[in-house]
């Protein structure tokens, strides 16, 4: 029983705050869902649980095979030297006894050739080759311990969905990541490709007499930190990959598909937030493995009440030959039995273990209230996050379109010579900050939808 209460203590504590929709959210890549079916199937953390299912699995098989009978063949022989004796003298006793009586009766019906007693207490040559049968008729301690080994299953069962709901958001955020990393190579890209042709008009300008030298260091000072920039990018890029195969336990170098589509992909309408919240509270799979935890922990004070009033009741058999020496001549035998267990008294034990499993299922109960309430939390974090993400969304396209216009009026001016370089490098580095804030705004958008869908964990 301790073991039982330690298990279903261990499922308890087992319980991560966080699961996720088992579909595709609305607008979700069709890629990025390939990628996460493949994530499902080799991922290493959910072969894991599979195999911990296995293992459960296999207890509950064991609680099964209690209810059929148990047969056993149990061939014994035994060998003895010295040792006590069993020493009794009947025949010292008998012999002069049976002797008077053939005399008064005139015939030899009474022996008078009885030996004395002297027997090893430990039989020398003697063989025990039985079959046993036992069965038990009534036996709580096998039904409810089946019955619990059921109820932990179910929650190990619900352990391994958290997991896999866990593991969809966490390929999803990394994919996205990884998205993002491409698009801000891109962006440095561009911008380095603008700053080249300023260097290279500053050149021209320089070679005419138009403008100094320093207009064209000052360009390729740029380049130069925009080529820094780009190499961070490159490492940004390939720890994204690299940890994004790691989810799906592919090798880690592996090329990843983009789907272009993601940066036209709009916010969903908004839901409301209470009903998140109750079907959230439905859908939670950490709440149904508390849920088996708590049933376990009830059959447990079931098993216990159960052990305290009622008794155990079983039958079985042996059969076989007994005797000296090998010969099976006139050695079988055949034992039946009913038999009855009731322990009356054990200094109170009993009780205790049923205030035990009783504590432990109150303990198991709270846990589920603030499971509960956890939850709700979070999903109202998630909620708002995403909202504040969208608008912000909203704020750094508006913020993009300025900065690129701006740019364009600029660099116009400055080819015509009414504008300073200062003032194109400035708008250029904006634009360059307008197009990085709203590739962060777009991921972060979808990010914090997936999060909200971890949250709710629509089914």
């Amino acid at each position: 029983m301790k073991l039982i209460h330690r298990y279903i203590h261990y499922l308890a504590l087992l319980l991560p705050m966080s699961a996720v929709a088992q579909s595709a959210p609305s607008g979700q890549s069709a890629i990025l869902e390939n990628y996460i079916r493949e994530g499902l199937s080799n991922n290493l953390a959910l072969r894991q649980e599979s195999l911990e299912i296995s293992r459960v699995t296999e207890s509950l098989n064991q609680a099964r095979s209690l209810f059929y009978p148990r047969v056993a063949f149990n061939p014994t022989y035994s060998l003895a030297a010295g040792g006590r004796r069993l020493e009794f003298p009947v025949g010292d006793m008998l012999n002069p006894a049976y002797k008077a009586l053939n005399q008064l009766t005139g015939t030899d019906r009474f022996p008078t050739n009885i030996e004395n007693v002297n027997q090893l207490l430990a039989p020398n040559n003697f063989h025990d080759t039985k079959l046993s049968v036992q069965y038990a008729i009534f036996n709580t301690d096998i039904q409810y311990n089946f019955l619990i080994q059921k109820q932990l299953l179910s929650a190990q069962e619900a352990r391994r969905r958290v997991v896999e709901n866990e593991l969809r958001y966490n390929i999803a955020t990394a994919y996205y990541q990884y998205v993002q990393s491409l698009d801000a190579i891109r962006i440095f890209e561009n911008s380095r490709h603008i700053l080249s042709e300023l260097a290279r008009l500053n050149e021209k300008l320089v070679s005419n007499n138009v403008a100094t030298k320093e207009t064209v260091t000052s360009a390729r000072y740029e380049v130069s930190k925009i080529d820094q920039q780009l190499a961070v990018a490159g490492k940004n890029r390939e720890t994204a990959r690299a940890y994004f195969n790691f989810l799906l336990n592919r090798d880690l170098a592996q090329r990843i598909d983009v789907d272009s589509s993601l940066t036209k992909i709009l916010p969903e309408p908004k839901e409301n937030l209470t009903d998140l919240q109750q079907t959230a509270l439905r859908s939670r799979q950490e709440l149904t493995q508390l849920n088996g935890s708590i049933n376990a922990a009830q059959t447990a004070v079931k098993l216990n009440e159960a052990n305290a009033k009622i008794p155990n009741v079983f039958v079985g058999a042996n059969t076989g030959f007994q005797g000296f020496g090998y010969t099976f001549k006139n050695q079988a035998y055949v034992v039946a039995q009913l038999g009855l267990q009731w322990d009356l008294f054990r200094g109170y034990e009993k009780r205790s273990k049923v205030q035990q499993a009783k504590v432990q299922t109150d303990a198991l109960q709270t846990r589920l209230t603030e499971v509960q309430r956890q939850i709700q939390l979070q999903v109202l974090q998630a909620y708002y996050d995403l909202n504040a993400a969208t608008e912000s969304l909203g704020a750094t396209e508006s913020g993009m379109r300025n900065a690129e216009q701006t740019l364009r009026v600029i660099d116009s001016k400055y080819r015509n010579g009414q504008s300073l370089l200062i003032e194109f490098l400035r708008y250029q580095n904006d634009q360059q900050t307008a197009q990085l804030q709203h590739s962060l705004a777009r991921m972060d958008v979808l990010i914090k939808r997936a999060a909200l869908d971890r949250a709710v964990a629509v089914q």
